[in-house]
């Protein structure tokens, strides 16, 4: 059993197959006691009240708890717990105090998902079992659900709760995070990530500090800026060594991932909703449910939690026919012709792709409305029958004989005051009366809280994947919100717009994966601006950075890998000079690197040379020889681009049987170094061919010396493919 209650100490133990996290009930609370490597028996004794009150109020007339001093399970804000709350409401008499005390508690096999929302599933109940502890106000009669669900085998705790209102009266709620984890000691470091449109996840490490750490998110989306996870490590924790505590929320919208140390040395983590901005009107009866958070922890560094997220993802978070396989390799129309396009123009790129020996072609924006620029017609999902005479159909008829599959661009949650549909339905979009609408990018955000406007977005994806033979989608979402208000709603709930908003969201794509469960959805959001685990339970990969230079893609890849497989993570061989930076690199780096991701091109191939054909369709027949292995291989990364002038990785299957490795130096080394890269997860005892040179080696050897790296020059990189003889 991973779940197991004593009731005579009230000890709730819960264990994964490398750790363990305790809890205990003492005095109606909820206490955490420990969260590290895997321990038994009675571990009440870790509880230590030490009675540190200073200005701090005790409970009960002084005889009863320093809740400011003790570590609690989901901390609310309004008796004396002065450190940031995971829940925090408004009672109808106007009093911000929340009291939660456990009055039950059930251990159910299996897990079940979360109405509305993305979450981790279970295949069968036998891999997974819950905990739900019930907590309760007795004076407002408000009833909180804390879910804890173990997945043994992933190493992995979800956790979520459930807020209900059985009060006669309507309570506020002004915050509700997801999960919340006091830690005894504030010796850690903390990996956060930081970026921009074109430059994503940028990774900074610091000792974590007395004060308050937070990222988040009130742009409307997780967004470039930060990601919604957290890590923390102990001091001196490295890919292979030291503990590592990783939080993820599975959710798309405003969120935070706060890290506070304390007063008396103590830190407390707390990952949710953002609390900025939001409020939830909770009426007599209702309920309301927090997304899902994704919680691990390893004692040998952050390759392994990161091996962690990355497997409970791609398995039990992706969904469909593309879960377990590599994907079709694909060209995509952007950098190839931009909005410059017609039929023909599409017709003589999809031939090219059919001799080159790539799978799917995609066309990117400009095929819709009376789209030539990004001006307009977002919103009016309708063929442009001027620039594509015979519609998609004709396009696809044609590559489908040719053996190549087609995909599409879509923006469906956007629209342009320029459009049709703008015209005929000005109020559809986000928006306060009486106030400017500001625009980005010449366009508007749609209103997704209306269940008319879900149901117009779903009917014009649909009607187009419906009849025009389309086999993929690009979901682009290009600026952030603002003036995010809802009239319909009324004032009182103009709070709940941004949170509302994803939850027709996640319907709009529910109800596509079922219609459609052949189609791959690929997420983008200008890039990297929406790359989270709520659109990933919907798509099951995303379009990693607008920025397809592959020296700038290092960093990019590198910080996303920390929690997200690399088969999520959408990489392409894009043209020399590179059309975001102008770098010019070598065929061979920018396959190297794209060959991290699922893998396609972003170029013009009809204006390739004779040479650099070859190198597509070579490439291309490789990624589909070994795509399988980048899929559903262990990524190991090796070196760190943020901090070296090189970067290194190396992606083995499940069975050790073929490990595929990659260098690629950043900034050239006069009398350079003898380097050499050190592989990691092979069989040590097997022996190793490597597949361009012929040399052999041992499982031992290479990771324990590794391979050389001679090259000197700058941008240029190697690739090894090390395959099992013996």
């Amino acid at each position: 059993m991973s779940i197991i209650y004593d009731s005579a100490t009230g000890q709730y133990s819960l264990h994964t197959k490398n750790y363990s996290y305790i809890m205990q009930e003492r005095e109606g609370f909820l206490l955490h006691l420990y969260w590290g490597k895997k321990t038994f028996g009675d571990c009440t004794y870790m509880f230590r009240e030490q009675g540190r009150a200073a200005f701090s109020p005790r409970m009960e007339n002084c005889d009863g708890f320093i809740l400011d001093d003790i570590p609690l399970e989901y901390p609310c804000w309004g008796r004396a717990d002065m450190r940031t709350p995971a829940l925090e409401m408004t009672n109808p008499d106007g009093s911000v105090i929340v009291d939660l005390r456990v009055v039950g508690r059930r251990i159910v096999q299996g897990k079940q998902g979360i109405k509305g929302l993305p979450a981790i599933y279970c295949e069968n109940e036998n891999e997974c079992e819950t905990l739900v502890v019930e907590m309760l106000d007795s004076v407002s009669n408000i009833k909180v659900e804390l879910y804890y669900c173990v997945l043994e085998d992933y190493d992995i705790i979800t956790r979520y709760a459930r807020i209900i209102n059985n009060g006669e009266a309507t309570v506020y709620i002004d915050a509700a995070a997801s999960a919340a984890v006091d830690f005894d000691r504030i010796d850690y470091d903390v990996i956060s990530n930081f970026g921009t449109h074109c430059r994503e996840r940028n990774i900074e490490r610091a000792p974590l500090n007395h004060g308050r750490f937070i990222m988040s998110s009130r742009r409307g989306a997780s967004s470039h800026v930060h990601n919604p996870f957290l890590i923390m490590t102990s001091r001196g924790a490295d890919e292979v060594s030291g503990d590592a505590y990783g939080f993820v929320l599975v959710y798309s919208g405003n969120f935070t991932a706060e890290i506070a140390a304390n007063q008396f040395d103590t830190a407390r983590a707390v990952v949710g909703l953002n609390p900025d901005g939001f409020r939830w009107e909770l009426a007599s009866g209702e309920e309301f449910t927090t997304p899902e958070c994704v919680m691990s922890y390893s004692s040998v560094g952050l390759d392994t939690l990161s091996y962690n997220f990355s497997r409970v993802f791609r398995e039990r978070l992706c969904r469909g026919k593309y879960r377990d396989v590599r994907r079709p390799v694909l060209l995509n129309s952007w950098e190839a012709c931009y909005f410059g396009f017609d039929s023909d123009r599409l017709i003589k790129i999809g031939d090219s792709c059919a001799e080159l020996g790539i799978e799917l072609m995609v066309i990117d924006d400009g095929w819709f409305g009376k789209r030539n620029d990004d001006h307009s017609s977002l919103g009016d999902w309708f063929v442009n029958e001027e620039k594509m005479p015979g519609g998609i159909k004709r396009i696809s008829d044609h590559l489908n004989a040719k053996g190549v599959k087609l995909g599409i661009w879509f923006e469906p949650e956007m629209i342009s005051p320029n459009s049709e549909l703008y015209r005929a339905h000005p109020d559809w979009c986000l928006h306060y009366e009486n106030r400017p609408r500001s625009e980005g990018r010449y366009q508007l955000i749609l209103d997704l809280t209306r269940k008319d406007v879900c149901d117009y977005i779903y009917e014009s994806v649909a009607k187009i994947l419906r009849e025009g033979g389309i086999s993929y989608v690009k979901w682009d979402f290009n600026r952030n919100m603002s003036e995010a208000g809802s009239p319909l709603l009324g004032s009182n709930k103009q709070r709940e717009v941004e949170f509302r908003y994803y939850l027709g969201l996640y319907s709009v794509l529910e109800r596509l994966n079922q219609e459609f469960p052949e189609v791959l959805f690929e997420s983008c959001s200008g890039g990297g601006g929406r790359f989270d685990a709520g659109m990933l339970y919907y798509m099951p990969q995303v379009w990693t950075s607008d920025n397809s230079d592959a020296i700038e893609r290092l960093k990019i890849q590198y910080g996303t890998s920390l929690v997200y497989p690399m088969s999520a993570m959408s990489a392409h061989v894009s043209a020399s000079p590179n059309h975001q930076t102008a770098h010019v690199t070598p065929f061979d780096t920018r396959f190297t690197v794209a060959l991290t991701g699922s893998f396609g091109y972003e170029l013009d191939p009809t204006a390739l040379s004779e040479e650099e054909q070859k190198k597509v369709r070579d490439t291309a027949a490789l990624y589909k020889e070994i795509g399988d292995v980048l899929a559903k291989g262990r990524y190991h990364r090796l070196r760190d681009p943020h901090n070296e002038p090189c970067s290194a990785w190396c992606t083995v299957s499940e069975d050790k049987s073929v490990c595929i490795a990659g260098y690629v130096l950043t900034h050239v080394r006069l009398y350079g170094n003898n380097e050499r890269i050190a592989l990691r997860g092979l069989d040590p005892d097997a022996l190793y061919k490597e597949r361009f040179t012929g040399a052999t080696y041992r499982g031992d050897q290479l990771m324990n010396f590794g391979l050389h790296a001679p090259t000197t020059l700058e941008f240029h990189s190697i690739l090894w493919i090390l395959e099992k003889i013996d």
